[in-house]
């Protein structure tokens, strides 16, 4: 009986801690990945930015990206270059928001649920 009781506590202790924990690192690697994959959309509109003055217009397609650990990958690049990105698999996602001065474009990134998100994003 009290084998039984023992490994009924180590069941709970696993699916109780070490599950979440496990689900959460995974969550923030799937989101460093979703950031890390919207550099090349950054650059694009960036130059835009630099030719432009501006990132009106800068709406562009981006392949989604299927990540054999974290699942489908995906962003949209609207016309006023704000890249958002998300990832389902994880229920993550992160909105990129471009601000154009002399030419140059810099990033404001947010990103959902926040304990997913590294510093650069709005993570704690």
């Amino acid at each position: 009986m009290l084998i039984v009781a023992g490994l009924a506590l180590i069941g709970f202790l696993v699916v109780a801690v070490v599950l979440p924990h496990m689900q959460g690192t995974e969550a923030k690697e799937a989101a460093q990945a979703l950031i890390e994959g919207a550099e090349p959309a950054k650059q694009r509109v960036g130059v835009a930015a630099e030719k432009n003055g501006n990132v009106s217009g800068a709406g562009i397609k981006v392949t989604a990206r299927n990540d054999p650990k974290y699942g489908d990958l995906k962003w949209i690049v609207s016309d006023n270059g704000v890249i958002h990105g998300w990832n389902e698999k994880n229920a993550i996602e992160i909105t990129l928001l471009p601000s154009v001065q002399g030419g140059k474009a810099s990033w404001n990134c947010k990103g959902y649920p926040v304990n997913a998100m590294p510093p650069n994003c709005g993570g704690r």
